[in-house]
């Protein structure tokens, strides 16, 4: 499998994780929606990332529906997903705050640097800020009510996507969404960001790499 796109795309980084904390091989090709659109498009010509191009050639996209895929190939040895019903309703309202937060960080920032600032809509702007706030505030509620096990052979989707989106928000937004006022979810992501799978896939401009 190759997996298109760039590790500084949170959606991209989280299916990166994923695949190595379910033990799927992958090659990595760090190719940008922007500076390299046309040889994106050569591989998907939709230029979604992340793109997941499968063994025989056909080219999935959208991180959640990739990571589906991923988890039916790494069935039954292997899930970041629970099998009890109240525990993955759990996960999954966890999940989708923190795909709500990494939407709307990417919003501010795609206002921010691609719309010229004498065309960006200030009232918009406070509107998906206060989405953004809403979502993070949440997520720090529910890691404090319950915790996440952080260790490779235990942390879950949830875990991996709130940290994974978390850490991209500090990198591009610190002043957006202090810290200091999630102490909860900046020490989870702290953690995660120290195992091998996150290391090694660590956002940027890099390629993951398999060691083995």
């Amino acid at each position: 499998m190759q997996l298109i796109g760039m590790l500084d795309s949170p959606y991209v980084r989280r299916v990166a994780v994923s695949l190595q904390l379910l033990d799927l091989r992958f090659e990595h090709r760090s190719i940008s929606v922007f500076s390299t659109f046309a040889q994106f498009q050569q591989i998907n010509p939709v230029v979604k990332a992340p793109s997941l191009v499968c063994d025989d050639g056909e080219v999935l996209m959208d991180s959640t529906l990739i990571l589906d895929y991923a988890e039916t190939l790494a069935a039954p040895r292997r899930s970041l997903m629970p099998a009890g019903i109240a525990e993955r309703q759990h996960v999954l309202r966890v999940i989708g705050l923190a795909l709500a937060a990494c939407e709307k960080s990417v919003q501010i920032i795609y206002e921010r640097s691609l719309r010229p600032a004498e065309k960006q809509h200030e009232p918009w702007v406070a509107r998906v800020t206060g989405q953004l706030l809403a979502a993070y505030a949440a997520l720090e509620l529910e890691f404090r009510r319950k915790p996440f096990a952080l260790t490779r052979n235990t942390i879950n989707q949830a875990g991996v996507t709130a940290a994974v989106t978390w850490y991209f928000t500090q990198m591009m937004l610190p002043e957006v969404v202090i810290a200091a006022a999630y102490p909860t979810l900046c020490e989870f992501s702290s953690q995660a960001e120290l195992l091998p799978e996150f290391r090694a896939a660590a956002h940027g401009s890099g390629t993951y790499r398999h060691d083995g």
